[in-house]
């Protein structure tokens, strides 16, 4: 059975190191077709293909494009899942690299396709190993993680049946290159949106106290939500609401009698996030009848918090002072407001996400995620893919 002791993991580390051409290769491909979610059909037939030859059982089509490929070891056993997500971003490509996207209007700006070549790495050295290993590995790749989210249909339609655990990486740009870091516990915040609309009384622009103007609501109502945070919930408790858009008015001398507001609110604590529909909607509604509108109000529950199992991240932690070296394993004080659909799969089974840094300024790579000009070192590939591999043999070696 393999365990990682020195010469194993030394074998391992080499082999990876051996496929970064590989890995580059994949990784630049999947970067010059990029695919919005739902829609990654060339990337889930690659990755179907790419798996069957390396004789995997395969499933195909879930959550629409989703691919789950099963490695059996030598015997019975524990299951980990590895996972990574496919899909681009509607953004206009600026960096003018050799391997840019060929789709006008869509990119890999957040390192997706980083992450399909790693898991791909992984799914190739591990069927080397698997007649010394016992138990299963699952590799999901799943569609969507920019929104609306893929992993809850994935998780829906089977793909974590029979898992005992899971481990995913997100190539990062907070994090120089060589580095990896891990968050014990609320690592990321709930990705939850709102959909307001304040219904007032047009008028002439002239004539203000015959309308109800419907702006003047929304910029009292904008203002007052920003207490939540400031006043409402403890100054050491993580919680955003954001406005991001704002419609309403015809012309300048008609005063509106609708405005319409989209919005992101984010939290790190699952009680506290319960809270904040009703603490919201009182807001907007204390606000509305007292200058005589009225309002429609929708809060949507996107992905949950995203909260690392201890044990299983004390594992990974170990497995990457053995790749990185101690000084380069971060452990990440404080938690992200960004939101990832990982959470899902982390709500069901125990599992851990890790961050792989991405930063090398001596490079040009210096742009942070959903930027036009993102790009990653891609020495990173090696590093998430021995974390990947490395920590799935550790796993299945454990006794308990």
């Amino acid at each position: 059975m393999v365990m990682l002791q020195a010469s194993n993991t030394l074998q391992v580390l080499e082999q990876v190191r051996t496929f970064k051409p590989k890995l580059v290769e994949m990784r630049r491909h999947f970067h010059q077709y990029p695919e919005l979610a739902f829609q990654e059909v060339n990337s889930a037939g690659y990755i179907a293909e790419y798996l069957s030859e390396l004789g995997m059982e395969i499933r195909s089509g879930m959550a629409k494009t989703g691919v789950v490929g099963l490695l059996n070891g030598n015997s019975p056993g524990k299951t980990i899942a590895l996972r990574a997500d496919m899909d681009a971003l509607p953004i206009s490509e600026e960096t003018g690299a050799s391997y840019a996207s060929q789709n006008e209007g869509v990119m890999h700006a957040c390192g997706h396709d980083g992450h399909m070549a790693c898991l791909l790495g992984a799914a190739t050295i591990l069927s080397k190993l698997n007649r010394e290993f016992s138990g299963r590995v699952r590799f999901i790749f799943q569609p969507a993680e920019e929104g609306p989210g893929g992993a809850r249909p994935m998780i829906e339609e089977g793909a974590l049946e029979g898992v005992d655990a899971i481990i995913g990486c997100h190539l990062w740009f907070d994090l120089p290159v060589g580095t990896i870091g891990f968050k014990y516990g609320s690592a990321m915040a709930c990705l939850d949106s709102i959909d307001v609309t304040i219904v007032g009384k047009g008028g002439h622009g002239a004539n203000p106290h015959q309308t109800v103007d419907a702006i003047a609501v929304s910029s009292q109502v904008i203002s007052a939500l920003q207490t939540i945070a400031s006043r409402e919930v403890s100054p050491v408790e993580p919680v955003v609401v954001t406005i991001g858009t704002i419609s309403g008015g015809h012309a300048y001398n008609i005063i509106a009698d609708r405005v319409t507001m989209k919005g992101t609110v984010r939290a790190i604590n699952p009680d506290l996030r319960s809270t904040l529909p009703e603490r919201i909607e009182r807001i907007i509604g204390g606000i509305a009848k007292a200058m005589r509108a009225d309002y429609e109000f929708k809060y949507h529950f996107g992905y949950p918090p995203l909260i690392n199992h201890y044990g299983m991240t004390a594992m990974v932690e170990d497995v990457a002072r053995k790749i990185v070296g101690p000084d380069k394993v971060i452990r990440v004080e404080k938690p992200t407001m960004g939101g990832e659909d990982m959470a899902y799969y982390l709500e069901k089974v125990p599992g851990t996400f890790a961050w792989i840094g991405i930063e090398n300024s001596t490079k040009g790579i210096c742009h942070s995620h959903h930027n036009a000009k993102f790009d990653i070192d891609e020495d990173a590939l090696v590093t998430a893919t021995q974390l990947l591999v490395l920590s799935a043999i550790e796993y299945l070696g454990r006794k308990s």
